[in-house]
């Protein structure tokens, strides 16, 4: 372990490296994921009910463990998150029948659900405990901008593992899930090393008093939302951007196959699209210091959301690889850019740094649902129908949720947690 950061830009050096190396397993698999699952047999809606064992773990989890990172440390939570993330990827590296798929993606639930929010929260109240006036909002864009050059990487080497092929008897579409294992190892040892914090000695420190807690936990995550307008737009505006977006994840690819005529050829292209694409969101994040120093954050994002809707409904209609490409890069530099915008909004609403995770992971929660109910419903749409109909569906939801941002920025508001949270974290701290 090194010794613990003692300037907000150290702090900001170590967020970044961790976000990369947290992102880095998702980009190996992306290329390959749902290939596999259509190679194994699953109908879209079949891969759309499997998927949802991940967001109902998440549903289920989210606040608890939003909560158990708030009162027992951020790191101990992320740790263990991990544990889940290699277990998880294991399992569908050798997954061959619907309920072990679903078991993978339900261990995947429950990493998603302990890893949301405390490396984030981690960052800010470390970085703004050694200088109140740090710019988090630098360090957010700087982590999305690491995060998605990450993701974009291991895509790429994804994709190249499928070429090469490397292990004969091995199934091309796997080997990139044996290199995001491998890398899911050094994601712990990384978090293990860097991530140092300070917190007190809790006196009951086990998960059943976190679980005893659950029900006020959930009662102050939505009594703070429902108190402010900017919330409340806000994780309206996750959900139905999780429910649309769920199209690109889940459809894309098959849409790429429809179009070269092969899943092999599919995934090679894959890695470097998505390679690209995350480039581009990169860039995207990175602008976003720039384009919030000349307007504020809320129209922005109605602007890029609405940009990403249309890119979508590219993709729904593109008859060409080179029409597919395009709009899909544009969808990724889209979210690169919103990604940090809407965490910031998420951030500065919130001045008690004992609810800051509780309150991320209620938004995250919101996202993850639109994301199950998404999967299911665009999943039975596009087996019933067409692919084509599901993604131009998913883009329609997208151009939807935009006006909410306008909301969220007509009167901002910066909300404290009701007493009785403040309550809860002392008796239990």
């Amino acid at each position: 372990m090194t010794s613990a950061p003692t300037s907000s830009r150290a702090v900001q050096r170590r967020f970044v490296i961790l976000s990369a190396v947290k992102w880095l397993p998702t980009g190996l698999i992306i290329p390959v994921l749902v290939l596999l699952m259509l190679e194994r047999g699953l109908t879209f809606t079949e891969l759309g009910i499997v998927m949802a064992a991940q967001g109902l773990l998440v549903l289920m989890l989210e606040l608890p463990t939003g909560g158990l990172a708030d009162l027992l440390g951020r790191r101990p939570v992320l740790l263990t998150a991990t544990g889940f993330h290699v277990a998880a990827i294991g399992l569908l590296a050798v997954a061959s029948t619907p309920w072990l798929i679903a078991v993978a993606f339900a261990l995947r639930g429950v990493y998603r659900a302990l890893e949301s929010g405390p490396l984030d929260s981690w960052y800010v109240d470390t970085a703004q405990a050694i200088d109140p006036s740090a710019d988090i909002e630098r360090g957010l864009s700087n982590a999305g901008a690491a995060l998605s050059i990450s993701i974009g990487v291991g895509a790429l080497i994804g994709s190249a593992l499928v070429a090469l092929d490397p292990f004969p008897n091995v199934d091309p579409l796997v080997v990139p899930l044996l290199g995001a294992l491998a890398m899911a190892l050094v994601e712990f040892g990384a978090i293990s090393w860097l991530m140092i914090e300070d917190r007190p000695a809790s006196r009951n420190r086990t998960f059943a008093a976190v679980v005893r807690t659950t029900p006020a936990v959930i009662g102050t995550a939505i009594s703070t939302v429902r108190a402010s307008v900017a919330l409340t737009a806000l994780v309206g505006v996750e959900f139905l951007w999780g429910f649309a977006m769920v199209a690109v994840e889940r459809f894309s690819p098959a849409k790429l196959d429809e179009i070269l005529g092969g899943a092999d050829q599919a995934a090679v292209l894959l890695g470097p699209l998505n390679a690209g694409g995350w480039l581009v969101a990169a860039a995207g994040a990175a602008l976003v210091p720039l384009l919030t120093r000349f307007r504020r954050p809320g129209p922005i994002a109605a602007v890029l959301l609405i940009t990403q809707a249309l890119a979508l409904f590219g993709i729904a209609i593109a008859v060409g690889p080179l029409a597919f490409v395009v709009a899909f890069v544009l969808i990724a530099g889209m979210n690169g850019a919103l990604n940090p915008i809407h965490q910031g909004m998420l951030h500065r609403a919130v001045v008690d740094p004992e609810s800051r995770t509780t309150v991320i992971s209620a938004n995250s929660m919101t996202g993850h649902a639109g994301v199950m109910l998404g999967g299911i419903a665009l999943g039975a749409l596009a087996t019933a129908t067409t692919l084509t109909a599901a993604l131009l569906v998913g883009a329609a939801i997208a151009a939807a949720a935009a006006p909410l941002y306008l909301l969220a920025a007509r009167k901002p508001q910066q909300t404290t947690v009701p007493r009785r949270t403040a309550s809860l974290h002392r008796v239990d701290a």
